[in-house]
């Protein structure tokens, strides 16, 4: 972890560099995988999960045999923790239900937006060290409220060949059986293009890797959509004296656990508490499972000493973090000055954590700075929104001379023909 004191914040940006991992050679290998999937489909599907997961698949698509054996195996007390998940999601999601509101601008003249489900989306759910049910339940929950007409998943086998069966048993639970055993790049460009098993969507979802990050950006240049640039996990804690150090160690932990190019910092005006949290980390680090991934993660680790809390959420707006904690004691108040964040978490008892899970919030959101012009995922992330106007006679005579005047001045005669000739019938 490298310590940083009472910096100068003009070279912020420099001091919070995201890790890269030789983005250019990830992207051409990324670009010859695409294009091998659009020239041979599934047959390149299964060669490359021959390759890339040491798995020989006769077949990409989960059976239904399969999704009900995993059932088994899932015990009642995950199955009731997924459940509680489950009511949340779908109850803070179907609060973001719009309804139509038709606008009378003038009279005769009525405008309104309504809300229309993306037919075809196609969910990729992380399943390699860490298999991510809980993703499935952030996608496709908010994808059924908002109608989508097809729901696919891709997400990689284990070694066994099998998805794994907390991701199968999620599926069960939401009704969705149009699930593929694909991972990586392999499973974005098969979305993305379509091959003789797996359909083509219109969208893509879903956190992952740089690998993954790459793919969707990639195939969103082709013109499908993605959801956003969602990347490797961070996380940025502001703290001050009245936080708690192993609160804020486990905190960066919970980050730093998901991949060696995770980044986890910390903010305080606190030297004391920095201190703390650096014991913390050592003594926690040492109880986990995945030690070796955090050790490579914390190398990543930024931790920053302020003159005041000004400063601290001054740093995080420029950082714009995918997760951001204030553990401060006037939390509210700080919060009002966020402007660049994912998701964010107020006070000691609200561990980012609880979000990735079971608060209801959506755990998919923006890395790598986007979350400066990107939202994370809700329920208009499924949605397009079309607009609706109507005009009676009378309506169309109170504007036309604002619209011929402006088409003419354009030189869209045209335009102003298709008004002009109206007004004459």
């Amino acid at each position: 972890m490298k310590t940083i004191k009472y910096p100068d914040l003009t070279g912020i940006k420099d001091l919070l560099k995201r890790p890269l991992f030789e983005n250019e050679i990830i992207k051409e290998k990324v670009l010859s995988i695409i294009n091998e999937i659009k020239l041979n489909g599934d047959k390149a599907l299964i060669e490359f999960t021959q390759k890339f997961d040491g798995i020989e698949l006769d077949k990409l698509h989960v059976s239904e045999e399969e999704i009900n054996e995993a059932d088994k195996v899932i015990d009642s007390n995950l199955k009731n923790a997924i459940e509680v998940a489950r009511k949340n999601i779908y109850k803070f999601h179907k609060s973001q239900v719009n309804t139509i509101s038709k606008i009378e601008i003038e009279e005769g003249i009525t405008c309104w937006r309504k809300d229309v489900p993306i037919q075809k989306v196609g969910l990729y759910i992380p399943g390699g060290s860490s298999p991510l049910f809980s993703t499935l339940l952030m996608l496709a929950i908010p994808a059924q409220i908002a109608g989508c007409d097809e729901i696919i998943i891709c997400t990689p086998p284990q070694k066994n060949g099998n998805v794994a069966p907390s991701i199968l048993f999620v599926a069960k639970l939401l009704g969705i059986k149009k699930i593929f055993k694909v991972g990586g790049t392999q499973a974005i460009a098969a979305m993305a293009f379509g091959t003789e098993t797996i359909p083509k969507v219109d969208k893509i979802f879903g956190p992952g890797n740089q690998w993954v990050t790459a793919a969707k950006q990639i195939v969103n240049s082709f013109g499908v959509a993605i959801d956003m640039p969602a990347g490797p996990s961070e996380v940025l804690v502001i703290a001050d004296d009245s936080a708690n150090a192993k609160f804020v160690a486990a905190d960066l932990l919970s980050q730093a656990e998901h991949g060696a190019d995770s980044q986890v910092i910390l903010i305080s005006t606190s030297e004391k508490l920095i201190t703390k949290v650096e014991d913390e980390v050592d003594i926690l680090t040492n109880q986990l499972s995945r030690k070796m991934i955090i050790e490579q993660s914390l190398k990543n680790c930024v931790i920053i000493l302020v003159n005041n809390l000004d400063e601290a959420i001054t740093i995080s707006n420029i950082y714009a973090p995918e997760h951001l904690i204030l553990a401060v004691e006037n939390h509210e108040i700080l919060a009002e000055k966020v402007v660049n964040a994912g998701s964010v978490f107020l006070g000691n008892y609200s561990p980012e954590s609880a979000g990735d899970y079971a608060t209801g919030t959506n755990h998919t959101l923006p890395t790598n700075g986007f979350a400066s012009t990107y939202s994370g995922v809700s329920l208009d992330s499924f949605m397009k929104k079309i607009t609706f106007q109507k005009l009676t006679k009378s309506g169309l005579a109170k504007i036309a001379f604002a619209i011929e005047a402006m088409a003419e001045a354009e030189g869209l005669d045209a335009h102003k023909l298709a008004v002009t000739i109206r007004g004459k019938e």
